[in-house]
Formats: C-alpha cells, structure tokens, sequence
C-alpha cells in the first residue's frame, strides 16, 4: 500500500502542470528535487526502496512527498511579474512598477518564493505570518523607494541562494527603511551562490532575531552601509561560508541580546566554520560586536569563535575602535581539529568623546569579562598610536596560541584580573593589570 501511495504521489507530481520541484520528508526533514530528477524514479528490493536520480531512499523511512509550486517574481528594469500558480491559495501581490508586495495569508503550508531578474526601481515587501522559503536566482535588484527586499513575518525564513547565481541588493539613500535586506523574524541561509548587499539609509542585512548561515551557505558580501553591516538581534551562528562586510559607517557585524527571548541561543554570536573578514575605517565602531541586554543581566554573552578564519582590520582613520568585542566572554577554540585562526590588525589610535572628554584606545580584542583562549592559532597587532592589542577582566588560555605584537607607544595585553596560563602559548612582551 504504501508503494501504491508513493507510486500515485510521483504520478501527480510528474503530471502538475507547474511544478517545479518536489520534497521527499523524512522525520520533519525534506530533501528537494528538480522536476529533471524527479520524473525519473524506480523501485528496487522489491519495492522497499525508491531511488529519485541518484538518491536510494527506504519506502518504510519516506512520511511523505510533497509538489512544490513556487511563486515566482521577476524583475525586468523598472516593471516586476509575479506568477501565482492556481494550485498556490492565500498568496495576493500588488505590483506597481517594480515594486512589488506579496501579502500571505497562509499559515498552514510553508510557501517557496523564487526572485530573478535586474531591477533598477524595484523593491520586495512580503508580509505573512507563516515561516517561508526565498531563493534568490539571478537577482539583481536596485529600489529607489526604500528597502531592496523587507520581510515583515516574524518567523523562521529560509534565505536559498541559488546554486551558480550571483545576486545583488541596493536600497534607497535617505529612507526611513532599517536595512537594504531586512527581516522581521530569524533568517537561516543556504546555498553555494552568492549575495552581494549595499545599505544607503541604515543597515546593508538586518534580521530582527537570529541568523544562521549553514554549512552549505556561498557568499555574502556587504560593500557599503550607512549604518552597521549585518545588525542582528538574539544570536549569529556561522557554520560555514564566506562573508566579507566593509564600507559601513557604523559596526561591522552587531550582534544583541534580547532581554526577553526564550531563544536556547539568545545573547550568542557563535563562529563554527567559515571566513569571516571585517574591515572598519571609521571612529569609535567594532568590527564585530556582541552586547548585552538591557536590563537583563542573568544573560550573560557569550562569543565563542570555535573554528573557521575570522580576519579583522580597524584601519588607521577608526581611532579608538574594536576589532572583536563582547559585553561578556569570549572563547576561541575548543581543543578540537578544527581549530580557528583569528587575526586581528589594528592600525587606529586614540578618540577622544566630545561628550566626556574620555579617552579610547583602539584595541583589537576587548572582553569585558574572560577571554579565553583554547585552540586555534590568535595574532594580534597593535600598530596605531596608543593602541591597546587585548583588553580583558581575565586571561585564560588552556590550548592554541596568543601572539600579541604592538610598537614602542602600544599597550599588549591589559587586564583586570591575572593571567591564567594552564596550557598553551601566550606571546607578549607587555602584561599590565
């Protein structure tokens, strides 16, 4: 019987006019096809086992399979398309020019949206209150009025850069819109293609809760943003790609604490895998940022940089910015193989604040409370004026190494509290407490 209900599922499938993949689901996971792939599938073992392409999967193992029918939006210059398959039900859109907005009301079935095409006018605002899928396919999309692409739902989003593709977002200048890409809810990115983000009012990538990049994810590039590059709320967590964030007027990669999230993860900013590059140029930023609550102090935040290449450079003109900074911890390595490298150059001086005449050093790793280092391989050069290369309450090391160089007017390392060396290497000709 069950044979019979998958062989009748891939019939209907094979014969949807419009659908362009399928989901095969196994334990509340889904592996996708291409109708390519899909229209061939045979039985082996006497039916107990379905291969689709190159795929062998156990018939007693499959809950169910599924069509996907996405919709579609192209953009061709300063008009917009937008096709909703008739089989698609609680999905309206408004198109004026190319500016288009989507409004969901589905809340029992995920929605796949496919974006492409060049628009030099256009824009995307989605509102819905159902977690959905966007694959970015060729999308190159400039808007003249706000926000490239504003996700107003509050749920999980699956950001899909298509395999192959390169994509673009370029927001308006002077808008009221708080980044060129943002989302209401918290974002997950896959896919090998790449993304390149350009913020004029605000932020180039903002999500008003966590971000995830999975191991899969391809490219992302933030190349300008008035305000931070990547803004993020409750946590970051990186499990692979490349992202290179530079040109922001304001952080590099922000990451907060929300006082009142029941996220597992809340008050995190967590590096896997990956490269993440950040250059800053301007006074009194951080390259990548993790801050506390508000008013929450039983959160404490945690960063933790446990694999991956992670290169920061506070230029010359970012006078009394940070490289890496947390209102809390910040742990790099793990003891494991895949230990991380982090380098860390810092070419600034000091700022004086013009509201309290308080001095800032630019340093290039501040924690405000322990600094631990467990793996990988940290350098660290204090190369402006006045410069500070660690700022810690505590230094602990337990594996890896620390090597923190500076010039003759640059502090090493400054802490609050001694030094803990119970394993490991730390290299510094200047330890003050």
């Amino acid at each position: 019987m069950r044979r019979t209900l998958l062989t009748l599922a891939l019939a209907a499938v094979a014969a949807t006019a419009g659908a362009q993949s399928i989901r095969v689901w196994q334990g509340g996971e889904s592996t996708r096809y291409a109708m390519s792939e899909a229209s061939v599938y045979t039985y082996d073992d006497a039916g107990q086992t379905l291969t689709i392409g190159t795929k062998a999967y156990s018939v007693a193992e499959i809950d169910s399979i599924t069509v996907v029918n996405p919709v579609t939006i192209t953009w061709n210059g300063n008009t917009a398309a937008v096709n909703i398959p008739a089989s698609v039900t609680g999905v309206t859109a408004t198109v004026t020019a190319g500016n288009v907005v989507i409004t969901n009301t589905n809340v029992w079935e995920e929605q796949e949206f496919v974006l492409s095409g060049t628009g030099t006018a256009g824009s995307l605002t989605y509102n819905g209150a159902y977690k959905c899928k966007f694959t970015l396919n060729g999308l190159n999309l400039t808007s003249t009025a706000g926000a490239a692409i504003d996700i107003q739902c509050g749920k999980r989003i699956d950001l899909i850069l298509a395999d192959g593709t390169t994509n673009s977002l370029t927001d308006a200048a002077g808008g009221t819109q708080k980044a060129a890409f943002n989302c209401q809810g918290h974002m997950e990115v896959s896919g090998s293609g790449s993304l390149t983000v350009a913020g004029n009012t605000a932020h180039a990538i903002r999500t008003n809760e966590y971000l995830l990049l999975k191991k899969s994810t391809g490219t992302i590039a933030v190349t300008k943003a008035a305000s931070d590059g990547i803004h993020v709320g409750e946590f970051f967590q990186m499990n692979g790609g490349t992202v290179t964030i530079s040109g922001t007027t304001k952080d590099g990669l922000q990451v907060e604490t929300d006082d009142e999230s029941d996220e597992e993860l809340n008050g995190q900013l967590i590096i896997n895998d990956g490269t993440l590059t950040v250059h800053v140029e301007n006074e009194d930023v951080k390259a990548i940022r993790l801050d506390a609550a508000e008013t929450n102090t039983a959160i404490v935040p945690e960063m933790s940089i446990l694999g991956g290449t992670v290169t920061v450079v506070v230029a010359s003109t970012a006078d009394g910015s940070r490289g890496i900074a947390s209102d809390g911890n910040i742990t790099i390595g793990n003891g494991k193989a895949n230990a991380p490298i982090v380098d860390v150059t810092v070419s600034a001086g000091v700022f004086t604040d013009p509201d309290t005449d308080e001095d800032n050093r630019a340093t290039g790793i501040k924690a405000d409370n322990t600094l631990l280092i467990a793996g990988g391989v940290t350098t660290v050069a204090a190369d402006g004026t006045k410069s500070r290369g660690v700022r810690a309450a505590t230094l602990r090391a337990t594996a890896g190494t620390l090597t923190v160089t500076r010039n003759s007017s640059s502090q090493g390392i400054k802490l609050d509290n001694q030094i803990v060396v119970e394993g490991g290497t730390v290299n510094s000709d200047n330890i003050k407490y």
